[in-house]
């Protein structure tokens, strides 16, 4: 159609090309139609890219406002300027060959003077996507609301000590899980951008978290109500923009989720700055959800550790990527999750064209990720240490341990007979230079 491209005429559709390939406009680890393991690897990773960063993001960050300006930005009718941004976004999902996208309620339709105005300004922006997803085939991964830009969530939206304010969240909430049905989104996100606290000295903590769990168990409820299918996610955030966030990471939010009854109905949307944010690696993160059978997507970014805040950088780390999808793999993948590039452009970078280098770095890492990450559990050298570091829980007492046959007064018997234990190297070293080896080999 020759309105779809009318935003990025002078960039041709991202093709793959190979390693060798010297064309920046090009993917070189990356290649969608490749078939392993009887899937695409399209379908394997299914990448999705942020509406919010890629198509709203202006290169603003604390300390100054936007650099970058789009073609598309211009216009007196907010609508009008919300179609044509979202005309452009289609053209750029297509052209990169990103099978979905992702969105909260206010990325796509400006909020209105009411609420009802905002609900009706969203229903005419929902049904032109409906139309460039059909058009197009690029499908929702998943959709959320905006519960933390507007002033009236400055104190959170579920834990807001104004019962208004959590019933105008929850009406929100409502309208973004029916667009997102109608969408067909296979995900809904919950990310407690404000959910948190600065000072106990204003704030009853078990009665916010109490607030937070009857709201998601609401959410659970009304999905039941109007059939809405999808995979509910829970996406940990530490430190920002709350002092003490109750969703500080993966292990924080099992606890919650556990301690009211809700673990069965959410897994876990994980993404890397977060994970170093809460002091964590993104593979710690990983390992955390899947252990309890709750890893279900991945926010696909960095940050800069040399910063205290999100950067949300796109991720170029071979090794950080590779260990991670290790952890996913070996966990049996994302289901109905994917990765999501919620990373956006530096400052500096304004061009058009940066938009697709940026997004071609991405995927194509996690693409060269994804390769080395079979070959490592292919050739299993690693899961052969690691079994027989733990192979004296296999038999005898250690099996006894972990089958709970033996307690205290059984196992002092056995210390005492055996004496003082051996020691065992744990190889970390030798290890590491076997990683190299995959990465640089």
């Amino acid at each position: 159609m020759k309105k779809s491209q009318a935003h990025f005429p002078k960039i041709p559709p991202i093709a793959y090309e190979g390693p060798r390939s010297e064309n920046p406009l090009s993917f070189r680890h990356y290649n969608p139609a490749q078939i392993i393991d009887g899937r695409s690897l399209r379908d394997h990773l299914r990448f999705s890219i942020a509406y919010w960063h890629s198509f709203r993001g202006v290169g603003a960050d604390p300390f100054g406002w936007g650099t970058i300006v789009r073609p598309w930005e211009s216009g007196r009718d907010p609508l009008a300027v919300a179609r044509t941004r979202m005309d452009a976004a289609f053209e750029f999902f297509v052209k990169i060959q990103a099978p979905f996208w992702c969105f909260h309620d206010r990325d796509i339709a400006p909020e209105g003077r009411s609420l009802a105005e905002s609900n009706r300004n969203l229903d005419r922006l929902v049904a032109h996507a409906k139309q460039l997803q059909k058009a197009t085939g690029v499908k929702l991964l998943w959709g959320t609301a905006n519960l933390f830009s507007n002033p009236r969530y400055m104190c959170g939206a579920a834990t807001n000590p104004d019962a208004h304010v959590f019933a105008y969240a929850a009406a929100q909430v409502k309208k973004a899980l029916e667009v997102t049905k109608e969408l067909g989104g296979e995900n809904y996100v919950f990310w407690g951008g404000r959910e948190g606290y600065e000072t106990l000295l204003n704030t009853d903590l078990k009665r916010e978290q109490e607030h937070l769990a009857a709201f998601l168990h609401m959410a659970v409820d009304y999905a039941k109500v109007i059939g809405f299918k999808g995979q509910f996610l829970i996406e940990p955030k530490p430190k920002e923009p709350t002092k003490h966030q109750y969703d500080f990471d993966v292990a924080a939010g099992l606890a919650f989720l556990k301690t009211h009854g809700l673990d069965r109905h959410f897994k876990f949307n994980i993404e890397t700055n977060h994970a170093t944010l809460a002091g964590h690696t993104f593979q710690h993160e990983i390992e955390t959800a899947a252990a309890h059978g709750m890893l279900g997507s991945i926010d696909a970014n960095t940050g800069d550790l040399l910063l205290g805040w999100d950067t949300d950088q796109f991720n170029t780390d071979v090794k950080e990527l590779t260990l991670a999808m290790v952890s996913i793999l070996r966990a049996g993948g994302l289901g109905a999750g994917g990765f999501n590039f919620d990373a956006k452009l530096r400052r500096p970078s304004i061009d058009l064209e940066d938009l697709f280098y940026a997004h071609i770095g991405g995927f194509d890492t996690y693409a060269l990720a994804f390769k080395l990450a079979r070959r490592i559990l292919a050739e299993g050298k690693f899961t052969q240490f690691v079994a027989a570091r733990y192979n004296s829980y296999n038999a005898g007492f250690g099996r006894d341990i972990e089958s709970g046959r033996v307690g205290f007064k059984e196992l002092e018997k056995i210390a005492l007979k055996l004496g003082e234990p051996l020691s065992h190297s744990g190889r970390q070293e030798y290890l590491e230079n076997l990683l190299n080896q995959y990465l640089h080999g």
